[in-house]
């Protein structure tokens, strides 16, 4: 991986490129990148002045690195050219970013008039440790079917907002901190991120949600904004928290309401920390909590001990009967204090071993080497025969991340894929009303999970809430559902199945 060296004041475009002899310009440096190489560079400005042409683009596979432990302080990316956008017409940019481009530890700037400082198009690169400040529009746009992680980043004093998220765009915005930005976060069109852990502080207003949009807002501390903390118009349907999935957001001291609800929809804004009288619209709210309830980290456990099939813990949940036929099926157990544990979530080791239990693993490929597994490690022999049997894969850098929590999203892809079950018609993805959250990979195999009533929803039949951690019952009724779609179970009644 080929390293690349930049310094506005001491460089030049006609040396090597490395660390004794630097570019001038981060635009030569991007035309002799290949991709997988990193672009360093040095403290300074680099701008018009300094020889830049922009909008610099960053292709697919590079990384434009400064310094990402002040997140960019002293390292001034400024400037602005014109970009025509397939679907937003021209627009005046700092920086274009290509798929799986990553932007790190820089701070930038665009004075035009209606300036964006970063801008994503149907792309999934990564933003994170950046300062985005004074832009006379915004920080980042995100638009077409963008997937972009925005991670780390400070958004202060652009004219009009931190983020702008429109189209299909998804992804995340995580721990970022917006102050006296504009809307630190506009939602528009059918956009659909999850935004979570982000400090959002003094702006005009925090979340400004339009369209048809459709977040879910996880442990954001948002208060002290001009206007609103949260504003929902237009179709916008946000989930803020729900019972099975408490929202954990702080909501306080916003100069207008904490939350308004705009539109003719109710919005689910369970277990978050707020003043309900400075709520305005139709809200559920369930518990208002007086202080902030972060959901602990769950503690890896290995199978269960055999604890039976008359588990005290189920007798009124609504998964019991899936629950029990598995149990029946010899496929889970419980624990020895005869409990099941239902609302627990499932790693992805617990499920590569569930799936041993429940399936015939006939391996279709080689193996998988993680670099996070080792020889010895309880679930080893079970992630393995999952891996070959085309139902787990792991990620880009090699690793299976077998403690991580597993998403209702994971699973029914790795349940489909899996058996090998095709067929799925998109058009039937109409019965979620959050629908737009489904990542884009994940659509044909939800709408095959779909049409083969593997889908199972509590508490909402329409509510698929594909991003959140799957629980123990949960897992059980998809597993089972699974079973009867494949002729290896039989039906249950249940008003919770699609």
């Amino acid at each position: 991986m080929a390293t690349l060296f930049v310094n506005s004041a001491t460089g030049s475009d006609s040396a090597a490129g490395n660390q004794s002899a630097p570019f001038k310009t981060i635009a030569r440096a991007l035309s002799r990148a290949a991709s997988g190489s990193i672009i360093q560079l040095a403290a300074g400005t680099y701008s018009t002045a300094s020889g830049e042409q922009f909008p610099l683009e960053i292709p697919s596979g590079i990384k434009v690195v400064g310094n990402e432990t002040n997140q960019g302080r002293g390292i001034l990316i400024q400037g602005s050219g014109k970009f025509v956008s397939p679907t937003a017409a021209s627009q005046n940019v700092t920086i274009l970013l290509a798929n799986d481009a990553e932007l790190r530890g820089v701070t930038v700037t665009n004075l035009d008039i209606r300036g964006t400082a970063v801008w994503i198009e149907s792309t999934s690169p990564t933003v994170a440790n950046c300062t985005f400040t004074l832009s006379k529009r915004e920080g980042i746009f995100a638009t077409g079917n963008a997937n972009p992680a925005i991670v780390d980043n400070i958004f202060r004093q652009n004219s009009a907002s931190g983020v702008i998220m429109a189209g299909t765009a998804k992804g995340v915005i995580r721990r970022n901190f917006f102050q006296n930005t504009g809307y630190a976060i506009s939602l528009q069109a059918q956009s659909a991120p999850l935004i979570v852990d982000n400090q959002i502080l003094e702006n005009r207003s925090g979340i400004v949600l339009t369209g048809d949009s459709q977040p879910i807002i996880r442990k954001n501390r948002i208060e002290k904004n001009t206007q609103d903390g949260l504003t929902a118009a237009g179709k916008s349907l946000p989930d803020i928290g729900t019972a099975q999935d408490l929202g954990g957001n702080i909501f306080q001291n916003n100069g207008e309401f904490d939350l308004q609800n705009g539109t003719a929809s109710k919005i689910f804004a369970v277990g978050n920390q707020l003043n309900p009288s400075q709520v305005k619209g139709l809200f559920e709210l369930g518990i208002v909590t007086p202080t902030p309830t972060p959901t602990p980290t769950p503690t890896p456990t290995p199978t269960p001990t055999p604890g039976g099939t008359n588990f005290i813990d189920i007798s009124t949940h609504w998964a019991k009967d899936f629950i029990e036929r598995l149990a029946k099926m010899n496929i889970i157990k419980g624990f020895p204090d005869r409990t099941f544990k239902p609302d627990d979530n499932l790693t992805r080791a617990q499920y590569a071993a569930l799936l041993v239990k429940a399936f015939e693993l006939a391996p279709r490929r080689q193996a998988t080497i993680f670099s996070d597994v080792a020889a010895d490690f309880w679930a080893f022999g079970a992630i393995e025969k999952a891996n070959r049997g085309g139902f787990l894969v792991g990620y880009p850098d090699n690793t299976f991340r077998p403690d991580q929590n597993l998403t209702r999203t994971q699973t029914l892809v790795s349940l489909v894929n899996g058996l090998q079950l095709v067929g799925g018609n998109p058009n039937s993805l109409s019965v979620y009303i959050d629908r737009a959250l489904i990542p884009s990979y994940a659509t044909d195999e939800v709408a095959t999970a779909t049409e083969r009533k593997m889908v199972v929803n509590y508490p909402s039949r329409d509510r698929i809430s594909p991003a959140r951690d799957i629980a123990r019952g949960e897992i059980s009724a998809l597993i089972y559902q699974t079973l009867v779609a494949t002729n290896r179970a039989e039906p249950i009644n249940s008003p919770y199945i699609v």
